[in-house]
């Protein structure tokens, strides 16, 4: 499956336009990380328990929009939109949304 922020694919048409498609993500770090994560703060270093998160849940969000379009019968996501949202204190939810085309 082809994943693109692009509105379009260079050098290849696209023949049908199935309509949007989307994937979620809520995860939540647990306390631990949470613990070292707010010590990295403190100390103004990067806090790779969070970053690792943030990954997952892009990861989850695009699979699920992925086989979202599949079923549909696409073979690409065009126009391709990520966003990140913090919920409550420890929670993370990110989306991700296209639009599922065919192209040849």
């Amino acid at each position: 499956m082809l994943v693109l922020t692009t509105p379009s694919i260079e050098g290849k048409k696209i023949e049908t336009y199935h309509g949007l498609v989307g994937g979620e993500a809520i995860l939540g770090a647990n306390i631990i990380k949470d613990f070292f994560a707010g010590i990295r703060d403190i100390v103004g270093g990067r806090s790779a328990a969070y970053e690792e998160e943030i990954r997952k849940a892009k990861s989850i969000a695009i699979h699920e929009m992925e086989e979202q379009a599949r079923s549909m019968g696409a073979n690409a996501v065009v126009g391709v939109d990520i966003d990140y949202e913090t919920i409550g204190q420890s929670m993370l939810m990110v989306t991700a949304s296209g639009t599922a085309v065919t192209y040849r």
